[in-house]
């Protein structure tokens, strides 16, 4: 059985050349997953000290981990896609899927984070509670790529 949920968001990401097929890999799989706990860990460190550095963090464990679930199907977002065909693609296909609207939020905190890189005048700063709610959706982002992926059940998407 082939995985349908979202199917016509990747494939609309793969037609305007956001996303590309590429070898599906495990490996690659859990070297991401190995950065994001990395990152999460890091980020859970500096919620106190360097909120923005923590946020920083934990949405590059959010992108990682969201990233590794594509790697076993065999996708990955192409240089004119990015990050947000990242997101889209997991939103699409995951959202919601047995408990997990973690992946509701990674829109939010990518345009958060964006906000914190390319400050304007009036863009707030980061505080502590800005770098935890941030912790914490990386902490449910990682969560559900690894029950999704040991659960045997993503395939190649074809």
């Amino acid at each position: 059985m082939s995985w349908e949920r979202g199917r016509s968001t990747v494939e609309r990401l793969l037609a305007d050349d956001e996303l590309h097929h590429v070898t599906p890999s495990a490996a690659v799989a859990n070297r991401l997953l190995v950065d994001a706990v990395a990152h999460i860990g890091l980020a859970s460190k500096g919620v106190a000290d360097d909120p923005a550095g923590a946020l920083q963090l934990s949405y590059d464990a959010v992108r990682k981990a969201s990233a590794a679930l594509l790697a076993v199907q065999g996708l990955r977002a192409s240089v004119r896609g990015g990050h947000i065909a990242v997101i889209d693609a997991v939103q699409a296909q995951f959202n919601g899927h047995g408990g997990m609207e973690v992946f509701s939020r990674l829109h939010a905190l990518r345009r958060r984070r964006n906000r914190t890189e390319y400050p304007r005048a009036d863009s707030p700063g980061v505080n502590a509670d800005d770098a935890q709610h941030a912790l914490e959706t990386a902490e449910g982002v990682l969560d559900a790529a690894r029950r999704l992926l040991e659960s045997d059940r993503l395939e190649v998407f074809e």
